[in-house]
């Protein structure tokens, strides 16, 4: 199923914006990844780096997984792709054999499902305990915007490399 990218409201309320531009760069790199082969979603960009469309991807989920159910709820879930890395990156980035594109894919939709319900009843000033401080919802969407936005960069110069496609 083609993925559709929907333009972010020019004029909504606060906490509608927020949604949709994080929910616009999900979707960049959702299409950054779509009808791409597993070898091609295991390209490494550029050596010496080992990023990958793949590790992007599973990156994602880590970083939804940890920003909307550990900080925003509390809940005590472990990583999904292995512990977080010595650099304090949420991980996910290295690959490994027994996932593949699809599955891994499937994981990230499922954290943005959790994510969204998690955010569906909270005020975006509602806070949460985080490294001995609150933090609000409003920042964890600024921050993720932020994530994916970055990340979308890398996504496209990784997508350029393997097929020449770029925009979106």
């Amino acid at each position: 199923m083609p993925i559709e990218r929907a333009t972010p409201s020019l004029n909504a309320d606060e906490r509608t914006t927020l949604e949709n531009w994080l929910d616009w760069y999900r979707d960049t790199l959702a299409l950054k990844c779509e009808g791409l082969t597993e070898d091609q979603l295991r390209t490494v960009s550029v050596p010496p780096s080992t990023l990958t469309l793949l590790g992007l991807v599973q990156h994602a989920t880590e970083v939804e997984r940890h920003w909307f159910r550990r900080v925003l709820t509390a809940e005590q879930v472990p990583p999904i792709y292995g512990p977080p890395a010595s650099n304090g990156h949420d991980g996910g980035f290295e690959l490994r054999d027994d996932v593949s594109g699809e599955q891994a894919l499937a994981t990230w939709r499922a954290e943005i499902a959790l994510a969204r319900a998690n955010c569906g009843t909270r005020d975006l000033s509602q806070t949460s305990p985080f490294h001995g401080a609150e933090v609000t919802l409003r920042w964890i969407y600024t921050h993720m915007i932020g994530e994916y936005a970055r990340h979308a960069g890398h996504a496209d110069l990784i997508r350029e490399r393997i097929d020449g496609r770029t925009g979106v």
